[in-house]
Order: structure tokens, then C-alpha cells, then sequence
């Protein structure tokens, strides 16, 4: 298996300068918030297993996660909810998100590495890096941030406020058991209202 590695970072350490991967989880979903994490790595950081979170097991991931806490110069983190991804669109509140995660942060980068292929003007100089999750250790470590947040988010507010839906076991992502909840249940608050009628329009029973 192929890992991410520092060789994008220690452009930026070989200068002195400080770099912070960006990274965001839940655009799939049709329930919950839209996660974003930056993480600042130390060039001396040791994070064994280190990966693409999409890669991890969720126990993996949370091993991995208590070592990113433990090693990292800093880490921030970014929530837009479901009411907001409603009004300006998923791609808008990812972007939205990563942006308060950065500005969360307590040490000033002096560059971002982010994941993805779109991100707007920003006054801290940035790099687009499509499937930088798996190239960059700073941006695999923002992703195994963001998911473990976002996941425990869905089990301990999401589950607890509506355990009928089962958020728990599906974190609001398009599975069989969480269609099975809408269509018995209907649309929850935290349902995104706009975004779920344009996944699931074929299947009109469910509303």
C-alpha cells in the first residue's frame, strides 16, 4: 500500500515555513454537517499508519487520530450544518468550512495545502492538490481528523437527538437502512432538505 508522504511539506520546512494541510469530510451525506480540519505538522512528527481516512478502518482512524492530537502543532476545526449547506450548496459550505478551520487555527500558516481541485482567493497562499489525501501527510492527517469529528458528531448529537433514524450506524451517508428511515420516518431537521430530493428523485415514495 502506497502512504502519503512529507516531500510536498518539506518544501515549506526547508524554507522555515509553516504549512497546514486541509482537508473535509461529509459532502456525500444526506444528514449532518460538513467537517472541515487543518493540521499543522512538525517536520519532526512521527504518525505511524498515517493514511487517506477513506483508506482506515474506524478503529485505525481513531488510532491514528489520538496520534495526530499528540504530535501536531496545532489543528482547528470547521462545521457547516445542514440548514446552511441548504442555502449556498455543498461545494460553498466545504469550502466555507475548511476556511473557518484555518482561521481557527492558533499558529499562522504560510501556506495551505488543500484537498480537492476548487478553493476561492484567500490572503494565505494556497495549493489545490486533487487526491491530496493520499500524497500529503498534512492533508491525510486533516482527513482522518475531519471523518473521526464529523462520525462522533453524528453519534453523539445526531443519534441522540433522533435515534430513529439510526445516525449512529450510517453518519447520515446514502445507505439502504438510512433510506429505510426516511421513508418511515420522513425528513428529519438535520436532513439536508435540497440536497436529499436531488439524490434520491427517482425514489418519489420517499416523499
Amino acid at each position: 500500500m502506497d502512504y502519503p508522504n512529507s516531500e510536498i511539506e518539506q518544501e515549506y520546512w526547508n524554507k522555515n515555513q509553516i504549512v497546514a494541510g486541509v482537508d473535509e469530510a461529509g459532502r456525500g451525506p444526506l444528514a449532518g454537517p460538513v467537517v472541515a480540519a487543518a493540521v499543522i505538522l512538525n517536520s519532526d512528527s512521527i504518525i505511524v499508519g498515517l493514511n487517506d481516512s477513506k483508506k482506515l478502518t474506524d478503529k485505525s482512524r481513531r488510532k491514528i487520530y489520538d496520534l495526530i492530537y499528540k504530535n501536531a502543532l496545532d489543528i482547528s476545526i470547521g462545521f457547516v450544518h445542514s440548514e446552511e449547506i441548504d442555502e449556498i450548496n455543498i461545494l460553498q459550505a466545504s469550502v466555507k468550512a475548511m476556511r473557518i478551520a484555518v482561521e481557527g487555527l492558533r499558529v499562522v500558516p504560510n501556506h495551505l495545502l488543500i484537498d480537492g481541485n476548487y478553493f476561492s482567493n484567500y490572503d494565505i497562499p494556497f495549493t489545490t492538490i486533487v487526491k491530496g489525501d493520499e500524497s500529503s501527510i498534512s492533508i491525510a492527517a486533516a482527513s482522518i481528523v475531519a471523518k473521526v469529528t464529523r462520525d462522533d458528531w453524528m453519534i453523539n448529537n445526531a443519534h441522540k437527538l433522533y435515534p430513529e433514524y439510526q445516525f449512529d450506524k450510517h453518519k447520515g451517508y446514502p445507505t439502504e437502512l438510512h433510506f429505510n428511515r426516511i421513508k418511515k420516518f420522513g425528513v428529519s431537521p438535520i436532513h439536508r432538505k435540497t440536497f436529499l430530493k436531488s439524490q434520491i428523485e427517482s425514489q418519489t415514495s420517499l416523499f
